[in-house]
């Protein structure tokens, strides 16, 4: 890559030790585009699918079950093909970073294209559906997901910056899901588009230029440390050796099936919030329920920026994301146990979030210690293999779970949102197919363009299925988090094994 050798397009980070500019402009402000893209699609994505589209009884509900999890196993391979570009890339500027930029271009594109559905015959508008959302997630996202991830373990050796490396990561991350999409979306942004296709169209496209100049950040303010230290001769190791030392590791096992674990729940509660909110504990798109879930249960997030990392610290990753999971499971199990009652509800996502805590903002820096680890163990730095597996898990839980939300939201019998011009027409629509609107007509607000919009009462079978995808299953793997937690105690001997691999490298040097 002769091109990665250009003045221009190199990092603004010359120190050996990590800079504050680094911090703030690399780590927080830069994937902030990226990323708040990725967490509307996340929360709403299947909502234009199924309200927008009306794609849920499109094949007899086939399809919405099975093309996300297909479309994940395309993801999948392309998360490996990744991984194995990255480990063989080398450049001045690193081997993940240089795919920041590329990806800064491929995510905005790919990212309209996803919303931009032509109105066509149905088959027309799942060959759309299937290759834009290929061309975002198995593709453009992929590229910029794997050599994002990879900034935190590759910055630096050293723990303390490592670890606040990853809290910074973190807080931008859960502003965007936390804040903006979990607050600002459903308490202004979604009753203003409503189901219009044309303002979900505008929207996305604003959303998705955003994250072109802020990629551009993260490119230009990051840096390679631990990348630099490999040298000129860095050994490369066959794809199936790489798949082999992985799957040998206690501690990388351990890791996976954690985040695989951890995946299945937080993925089915994101499928399940607004559909929640919407039908079980108020009403479709009031702009006041998703807000107060969002906001109360989001406060921990604010809390955690000051407490977890000393935490961490002082007792350690592994031992404080412990504890935190055991009012994890609590907090989901009060959800649960009341799932209509808002104030209930309310204590129950305060308490979770507490819990989970110590997860969102220490999770990447344990998982570079799983990589140092391995280092110690081999003498070889697999960055590149150990992410695609991280993020296989990540995309095929997501398909296969949104699949799996899908079919079940078929089975129960869901009923997607209608539009009418009129207050009449409305009337019509559901005496001919014997609904019950979820709000007396006549006190539905239109929109700005006298369109009303008009959601329904939901059968039991599916308010129980929203429900256990928001508030039940994260009570069960909150508890297996405990138990795999128990032994993953990677970081008892890190400080020898990092001092032993420092040795090695300076021995190599000589």
């Amino acid at each position: 890559m002769k091109i990665m050798n250009s003045p221009l397009l190199k990092s603004r980070v010359q120190s050996e030790t990590v800079t504050k500019s680094e911090k703030w402009l690399g780590y927080l402000l830069g994937p902030a585009g990226a990323l708040l893209l990725n967490a509307v699609l996340a929360t709403y994505l299947n909502v234009y699918y199924t309200d927008v589209l009306n794609l849920t009884p499109l094949w007899n509900g086939v399809f919405l079950t099975v093309f996300p999890i297909v479309s994940k196993i395309i993801d999948a391979v392309t998360n490996v093909i990744m991984g194995q570009i990255i480990d063989h890339t080398k450049t001045k500027e690193g081997k993940a970073r240089p795919w920041l930029l590329l990806s800064a271009i491929l995510v905005p594109i790919t990212g309209v294209l996803l919303f931009t559905v032509p109105e066509s015959s149905d088959t027309v508008k799942a060959i759309w559906v299937m290759v834009s959302y290929n061309l975002f997630y198995s593709f453009a996202y992929t590229i910029f997901n794997m050599s994002h991830n990879l900034m935190v373990p590759l910055s630096t050796r050293d723990g303390t910056a490592r670890g606040g490396l990853s809290v910074f990561n973190q807080i931008t991350t859960i502003m965007m899901s936390g804040i903006l999409v979990a607050l600002i979306f459903p308490m202004v942004i979604m009753p203003m588009i409503g189901v219009d296709k044309s303002k979900w169209i505008t929207l996305m496209t604003i959303l998705s230029i955003v994250a072109l100049p802020l990629t551009l950040l993260e490119y230009f303010f990051t840096k390679e440390r631990v990348t630099e230290e490999a040298g000129k001769d860095e050994t490369k190791v066959p794809f199936l050796k790489q798949m082999k030392i992985l799957f040998t590791d206690k501690y990388m096992l351990l890791m996976y099936a954690y985040f695989l674990i951890y995946t299945v729940g937080v993925t089915l509660k994101n499928l399940g919030l607004v559909y929640y909110c919407n039908y079980v504990l108020g009403t479709y798109n009031d702009g006041i329920t998703q807000m107060l879930v969002s906001v109360i249960g989001g406060i921990p997030m604010g809390i955690g920026i000051f407490a977890v990392w000393p935490l961490a610290k002082k007792f350690g990753k592994r031992n404080v994301t412990m504890v935190g999971f055991v009012l994890y499971s609590v907090g989901s199990l009060i959800c649960w146990v009341f799932p209509h009652n808002l104030v209930i509800v309310l204590i129950g996502q305060f308490i979770k979030n507490i819990g989970g805590l110590p997860c969102a903002y220490v999770f990447m820096a344990l998982f570079a210690d799983c990589l140092d680890h391995l280092e110690w163990k081999k003498n070889l730095r697999m960055d590149g293999a150990a992410m695609s597996i991280y993020n296989i898990i990540a995309v095929a839980m997501v398909g296969i779970m949104t699949g799996v939300f899908n079919w079940m939201l078929s089975k129960a019998a869901y009923i997607a949102p209608i539009t009418a011009n009129s207050i009449e027409e409305a009337s019509a629509a559901l005496a001919q197919n014997g609904w019950t609107a979820q709000v007396a007509l006549e006190n539905l607000k239109p929109a700005a363009d006298g369109v009303l919009t008009v959601a329904m009462q939901q059968p039991g079978s599916v308010n129980w299925v929203i429900t256990f995808a928001f508030v039940g299953l994260e009570v069960f793997t909150g508890a297996a988090l405990v138990a795999i937690l128990f032994f993953l105690n990677v970081e008892k001997k890190l400080p020898e094994e990092q001092a032993e691999i420092k040795a090695r490298k300076n021995a190599e040097a000589e």
